[in-house]
């Protein structure tokens, strides 16, 4: 939304080159193409605009009753209009009352008299506007009224022929009536002709004996020509501007390049080739990104990892660790019975203390994978080693470590460490493996 209000103010800046006073639109006639939608209708009741727009439900066509609108308008003054509008669709009306209720489609036909609020006169190329009026309705021999609010954007697009874009909010007056919005877009052309403009009568002729001098035939007489040997402009007195940028070839220090005045015809310097120029540029000297101004990336820790790729960009750490410090705590493996994910007291000694250590490094995170030896059926395995590492998970934050720090993964028999031949290997398979990470 914020993007479309940019875009009408930007046209509107750009068309403000036309404007004259006192324009009156003339009789005109047009029609156009609409869409009449209650579904969304609906759900702005509902929900708020910004939860509707983001649902994106609202754009659907299919949601939407296509019909074919006419219109007339006509000037009241430079900045109001008088609209009218017939509409006829063959639709599915849904009445609000509920002993009204259509099985199929049915002609619709609804009328309305507007008023158009524009913000600016006819001879701007875009006009926005703001409408609001009162309307009736009819279908399966019900009568209804409502009243449309709405925005629209008129597009100049010749003389008295505009394009029209038009979108309004139907409230219902009457108990039959429902809320709807229609979307609207067609031409509108004057139906009368325009009163010419009394035009001054010309000078009278004056007698010239003899033309003055043009020597390079520029339309600027010698005289008045800074560059009488060169065809130029007549706005640069004569002189040449190779690269159409305002400042005349003579006092351009980049003749085929477009700049400015303030650097002498010479665009906006860019001392260190990185893209953006000096003027935006907070790092002149160094190569830098657009996001930082022209400055590159940062690295608070300054441990050579820029902070958009350094996991921990407050902590000197190491490209290994993704710019995170190691940690300093080693421990071994959570062995377990064949067949169980219980800890065995040995365990609980050895997470107590890994527990300890994580209440006290807050920053330390703890990925735990259970894994299981080829005893039993791969289904099985694959169950018994997600219960073993949730097994640690759940003895940790029993111990106030909290959730979003526990990482819990299972490889069932996939990585065994020991030779699975062999009683000794098995139990080495049995395991929870314990990996401490800042990141």
């Amino acid at each position: 939304m914020k993007k479309m209000t940019y875009l009408v103010l930007l046209l509107c800046i750009i068309s403000s080159g036309k404007a004259q006073n006192n324009v009156k639109k003339l009789h005109s006639f047009g029609f156009q193409f609409s869409f009449i939608d209650f579904p969304t209708a609906q759900d702005l009741r509902k929900n708020s605009l910004a939860r509707v727009l983001d649902q994106k439900q609202w754009k659907r066509v299919a949601r939407m009753e296509p019909a074919l609108t006419l219109n007339y308008a006509h000037g009241l003054s430079s900045h109001v209009d008088f609209m009218s509008r017939l509409t006829g669709s063959f639709l599915r009306y849904p009445f609000r009352t509920k002993s009204e209720l259509v099985s199929d489609d049915r002609f619709y036909l609804e009328a309305d008299a507007n008023i158009n609020l524009k913000l600016l006169t006819d001879k701007y190329i875009v006009v926005p506007y703001l409408q609001a009026g009162i309307g009736a309705a009819r279908t399966q021999a019900t009568f209804m009224a409502q009243i449309p609010l709405g925005v629209g954007l008129q597009i100049n697009v010749g003389k008295n022929n505009f394009i029209n874009l038009n979108s309004s909010y139907r409230i219902p007056v009457t108990a039959p009536a429902n809320y709807s919005l229609m979307h609207s877009i067609g031409i509108l052309s004057s139906i009368e002709n325009e009163k010419p403009e009394a035009k001054p009568l010309p000078p009278a002729p004056t007698v010239v004996s003899k033309p003055p001098a043009d020597g390079d035939g520029d339309g600027v007489v010698d005289s008045l020509d800074l560059c009488p040997a060169v065809a130029g402009l007549a706005d640069l007195k004569g002189c040449p501007d190779t690269d159409k940028d305002g400042i005349a070839d003579k006092d351009d220090k980049c003749p085929d390049v477009a700049g400015i005045a303030k650097y002498t015809g010479c665009p906006i310097p860019d001392t260190d080739k990185d893209g953006v120029n000096d003027e935006q540029d907070k790092c002149i000297d160094v190569p830098g990104v657009a996001r930082y101004e022209g400055c590159p990336v940062p690295d608070t820790d300054k441990d050579g990892i820029n902070d958009e790729e350094d996991k921990c960009p407050a902590l000197a750490g190491s490209s290994d660790e993704y710019g995170c410090p190691p940690v300093n705590f080693m421990t071994d493996n959570i062995l377990f019975k064949t067949g169980s994910a219980e800890i065995s007291s040995k365990g609980k000694k050895q997470l107590d203390k890994l527990s300890k250590y994580l209440n006290d490094s807050t920053d330390v995170k703890v990925y735990l994978t259970g894994h299981t030896d080829s005893t039993g059926t791969e289904e099985r395995n694959a169950a018994l080693s997600e219960e073993r590492a949730k097994s640690v998970a759940s003895y940790l934050t029993g111990k106030t470590v909290t959730e979003d720090r526990v990482i819990t993964q299972s490889l069932s028999s996939s990585s065994p460490v020991g030779d699975n031949k062999t009683s000794k290997g098995r139990a080495l398979n049995r395991r929870v493996e314990v990996k401490l990470k800042r990141y």
